[in-house]
């Protein structure tokens, strides 16, 4: 790592440490400066050249690898984890009509609404600047009062201005974007993960139980709009779809 490379790494003022830390592995990825499959420096060698410590640089690789960024093999190494295997059919609905399709009642709480700067994650996924203005909303989704999704999503300004105007209690973000940039294109990628202890305290859930998290990028007319983390309760939610074939049958290769 060359020294312009590790002063790079501490420029984002107000972040915590660990947080530069990934910001930075993250850059380099999205940026395609690490491709998939490319080692990343061993723990010490990350200590010695960012002048930090190891706990640090343990907690940021341990959560890089825990949000899919990264594969770690014991005795092998940190690798910039390749694609998982994942369905190409997913149909995107509002989660308030897919709840009130049930017969139940939505209900939404508003944790976060506001403008920030770009960090390296929103700004690669979204096409910004880093440091770029970037809204961002973190809305917890209750079904009959019941803690069911917890929605952390970053959304572009110039394709959505009025984002922070709206009252996303009454209203979802997905119905607000359809109507301001309208979806053309979306990406997905499901995980298993376990939720941090905040996210499991808004949840509601006991330390330990795993939780279903949903990437989703979507994109209007070819332009990035939003990039969120939808975090789902495990054992309160399953994700499916009904395939059609065109042509009367399915490729069986």
């Amino acid at each position: 790592m060359r020294k312009d490379e590790r002063l790079k790494l501490l420029d984002d003022e107000g972040a915590p440490l660990y947080q530069r830390v990934k910001d930075a592995i993250i850059d380099r990825i999205l940026s395609g400066a690490w491709h998939q499959g490319t080692r990343v420096p061993s723990e010490n060698a990350l200590t010695r050249e960012l002048g930090i410590s190891r706990m640090t640089v343990h907690r940021a690789l341990r959560e890089l690898t825990g949000e899919g960024w990264l594969d770690r093999t014991q005795g092998a190494g940190t690798f910039v984890a390749e694609p998982k295997p994942q369905s190409a059919v997913m149909e995107i609905h509002s989660i308030k009509d897919e709840i009130e399709a049930r017969g139940h009642r939505h209900s939404a709480e508003v944790l976060v609404l506001r403008r920030e700067p770009a960090r390296a994650l929103e700004a690669g996924l979204l096409g910004l600047e880093r440091g770029a203005p970037v809204f961002r909303s973190l809305i917890l989704h209750r079904e009959n009062g019941t803690p069911v999704q917890l929605e952390d999503r970053y959304v572009s300004p110039d394709l959505a201005p009025a984002y922070l105007a709206q009252d996303f209690a009454v209203i979802t973000p997905y119905d607000y974007l359809m109507a301001a940039a309208p979806l053309s294109e979306a990406e997905h990628t499901i995980l298993a993960v376990l939720p941090d202890v905040a996210q499991a305290e808004q949840l509601e859930m006991e330390a330990g139980q795993p939780c279903l998290l949903l990437r989703r990028r979507t994109w209007s007319n070819g332009r990035p709009v939003s990039w969120a983390q939808l975090l789902y309760p495990g054992d309160r939610y399953r994700f499916g779809s009904r395939v059609v074939s065109p042509r009367g049958g399915f490729d069986r290769a």
